[in-house]
């Protein structure tokens, strides 16, 4: 068990602003953003709602932008191109603005997940500079993945389109089929655990400290948190994420709550393993 002092760490990321182990949620101040953003959409003429967007404050960062479209009925039909293209697997339609019902996407949850297949893509998390965003959601039990794309043009993000796609299946076990067991069959979950599991959380008794540790199969059933057992929402920043891929990190994040967790699985000799888990919420 080793200190790594927490101040070094707090400097490299101001410095460079690419620490991977900040404790920083991207939605834990965007909530004041919703009443503003509600006030300017409702505020700007009809024309211009239906036709030609302005860029508002929460349009700087995709973080900001998702949490108010999804909480404000008012600027998601704003933001939302009608009529909209949807993809059900392999029949396109488009949904008329009459026929839209308000998608909270997962702000109703108390926390959101995000999926990437390499630890150097975590850092694509709050980039201003992009244009393009995908927000999905993984059905675990249906084996399907319902896809929003959101494009940035003139400052504004909008909704351009809807996909729902079946989940790629190879020769081996897939991600998701092997997570869906992984979260609900505890005897395969043990089987399914690196030990020694590397374990990195804050110092109890230093909070500006980070340990890295390990813990034994009996230590991780002691730690171990809830896991999401329907279905993982995700925010696609341009980062890897293939269904074949042999490694995968999933990160749970609360909503304005301070929860961070990480989970890094792999596949080892043909089967999946978490080895290793971060805890660093406040």
């Amino acid at each position: 068990m080793r200190k790594i002092g927490l101040g070094f760490f707090l400097l490299v990321f101001l410095v460079s602003c690419g620490n991977k182990k900040t404790k920083m949620d991207p939605f834990a101040t965007i909530t004041n953003l919703v009443d503003s953003a509600a006030h300017k959409a409702d505020t700007v003429p009809q024309a211009e709602v239906d036709n030609d967007p302005k860029p508002i404050e929460a349009d700087e960062s995709f973080d900001d932008f998702v949490y108010s479209y999804a909480s404000d009925d008012a600027l998601q039909r704003q933001r939302t191109k009608f009529p909209l293209p949807f993809y059900d697997v392999d029949k396109p339609s488009k949904i008329e603005r009459g026929e839209w019902e308000h998608d909270y996407l997962f702000t109703q949850q108390s926390y959101y997940t995000l999926l990437f297949d390499d630890e150097d893509d975590l850092e694509l998390v709050g980039d201003t500079a992009l244009t393009s965003v995908q927000v999905e959601w993984i059905l675990l039990k249906n084996r399907m993945v319902k896809k929003y794309y959101f494009e940035r043009t003139k400052g504004v993000w909008m909704l351009e389109a809807i996909n729902l796609r079946q989940i790629e299946q190879g020769e081996n076990e897939d991600f998701v089929a092997f997570y869906l067991r992984f979260v609900t069959d505890s005897v395969y979950q043990s089987r399914h655990i690196r030990e020694p599991l590397e374990y990195i959380t804050i110092d109890p008794d230093d909070e500006f400290s980070i340990l890295e540790t390990t813990l034994d199969l009996n230590q991780w059933y002691a730690f171990r948190p809830v896991l999401p057992v329907d279905k993982l929402s995700n925010i696609n920043y341009g980062q890897k994420n293939s269904d074949y891929s042999n490694t995968k990190i999933l990160k749970v994040n609360g909503i304005g709550n301070g929860y961070t967790n990480i989970f890094y699985f792999r596949r080892h000799r043909g089967e999946w393993e978490l080895y290793k888990y971060e805890d660093t919420s406040i």
